[in-house]
């Protein structure tokens, strides 16, 4: 099974004003935002990428334009809407502050399972569209390059969470417990028997371990938990 890089895009001027951008086209990354993509694309500098796949966003293409450009060779960037941010509706370009006193707002985080947003999109549609993406663009990847092959996804907050959540086998009710904070890195592998999730919002670590191994030592996962933890390895 290929290996999946969520990345979410790097800080926006809306994010830090605390604006609900939504699918507003034009929000370019902020100074913050380009050092954050810049530090991503390092630590994924050493790991070879099969595909790099971007919501067509602004954002996020700007977020893979880095990533792209610390990889040899420079891979084409794929800008797919199944990685597109939720579609907010009325809601979009709106400060949160504003939104927190709608009454939705409370199903938003503790049933958002049941939310569709006004002229916009539901949660649950977010979750189905994002995870038939990934899980189709990974048995792409899988058929051109094999099972060690290593694959990004440029995305969006919920979107992340949401993938995350469907790969960690929680409730979409559950989502709004995970975080996934501006060009932080999530890690999938769909084995044949389940999602096994490697990483959630990282930061900073070591991602030189994701790496695939020599043809000769490639090894197909099971997807079988070891008993008592197994070695840690990857």
């Amino acid at each position: 099974m290929p290996t999946l890089v969520l990345v979410r895009h790097g800080r926006t001027p809306a994010n830090a004003q605390g604006v609900l951008a939504g699918r507003t086209p034009g929000v370019h990354l902020d100074d913050v935002g380009r050092e954050q993509a810049e530090k991503v694309a390092a630590r994924l500098a050493a790991v070879p990428l099969a595909r790099l796949v971007a919501s067509p966003l602004t954002r996020t293409v700007e977020t893979a334009k880095a990533i792209a450009a610390h990889q040899e060779p420079v891979p084409t960037i794929v800008r797919d809407k199944g990685l597109i941010e939720c579609g907010y509706g009325d809601w979009t370009g709106k400060p949160l502050k504003e939104l927190s006193k709608h009454p939705l707002w409370k199903t938003v985080q503790s049933q958002p399972s049941a939310v569709t947003f006004p002229g916009g999109e539901s949660l649950a549609g977010v979750q189905h569209r994002a995870v038939t993406t990934v899980r189709r663009i990974d048995a792409e990847v899988a058929a051109e390059h094999g099972d060690g092959a290593c694959w990004v996804g440029v995305s969006h907050g919920d979107v992340i969470k949401a993938i995350l959540a469907d790969a960690l086998g929680m409730h979409l009710d559950s989502f709004q417990r995970l975080m996934v904070a501006p060009a932080s890195v999530s890690v999938i592998q769909y084995t044949a028997s389940r999602p096994v999730v490697l990483f959630v919002n990282d930061g900073g670590a070591d991602l030189s371990g994701l790496k695939p191994p020599a043809r000769k030592r490639a090894r197909k996962r099971s997807g079988d938990a070891a008993v008592g933890g197994g070695d840690g390895s990857l």
